[in-house]
């Protein structure tokens, strides 16, 4: 009966691992993903805030080691080799205690990661320029265009920018330009746009004459920002989970070992 259990935990603990390792794989991807995407509102993030580029680069160590210790717990396993085993327990636990004060750190600064969005944004309308080639520019052409949207609060936070205030046509962000027919080949337009209109006697470029989106990206990006914050999350806590029960039965299993056997170490 002994053997039988030793057996099924044995293989228990190795399908743990199995999964272990894939969910490890999951956070660091995760992890390049933030610091690898160009065309949306994590570019403009990651480019001018140290915080998420910090935290993308936690998540690649953490996923790297998660894979790691994976790949050790089912060599540990198999083998049946105790030192392997306790050193597999001996690093999730650290994993653990990391994950769980990361995630700890991250939910009370959530508020200062909004505020940080707000003024990353709002200083890149300022300075945004027509005809600039700029990949934070670019991002933010894209993510206004995609999202539906204009501007951080309102469309009005445009009217900060000393370029397009001086303008006496009326002008306004291409990006925000408000499509009310469908466009199946989606094209982001970028810098400033003009429109004419024949039947316009005031000069100047008044906010209210611009054909564009009237709602602000603050409430859209934060709802999207919060959804893959939650995915990424919700693997973290699938990963803690994994991780409690591969220390439970790596720990059985190291009980349920009386001789250490070495030569089952494979030699490379």
């Amino acid at each position: 009966m002994g053997s039988a259990c030793l057996k099924v935990t044995k293989y228990f603990l190795f399908l743990f691992n199995l999964l272990f390792f894939i969910l490890g794989a999951v956070i660091l991807g995760f992890g390049v993903w933030i610091l690898a995407d160009k065309s949306s509102f994590i570019s403009v993030l990651q480019t001018s805030s140290s915080s998420l580029k910090v935290g993308a680069c936690v998540f690649v160590g953490v996923g790297a080691v998660t894979m790691f210790m994976g790949f050790l717990g089912c060599i540990g396993a198999i083998k049946e080799v105790r030192c392997l085993l306790g050193l597999y327990f001996a690093f999730l636990l650290l994993i653990l205690i990391i994950q769980v004060a990361a995630g700890t750190l991250f939910y009370f600064n959530m508020g200062k990661l909004k505020q940080e969005m707000g003024n990353i944004v709002t200083k890149l309308i300022q300075n945004y320029k027509d005809g600039h080639e700029d990949r934070l520019q670019e991002a933010w052409d894209y993510v206004q265009a995609q999202v539906k949207c204009c501007g951080w609060a309102s469309f009005y936070n445009w009217t900060d920018n000393a370029e397009l205030r001086n303008r006496t046509n009326i002008t306004y962000p291409c990006s925000c330009e408000d499509r009310q027919e469908a466009d199946d080949g989606f094209l982001v337009r970028k810098g400033f746009c003009e429109a004419f209109d024949s039947n316009r006697t005031e000069s100047g470029n008044s906010p209210e004459s611009w054909p564009v989106y009237r709602e602000g990206c603050m409430k859209k990006v934060q709802d999207w920002l919060q959804e893959n914050v939650g995915i990424i999350l919700g693997v973290c806590v699938g990963v803690a989970v994994i991780e409690l029960l591969g220390m439970l039965l790596s720990i059985c299993l190291c009980r349920h070992i009386h001789s250490e056997d070495y030569s089952k170490v494979p030699k490379y």
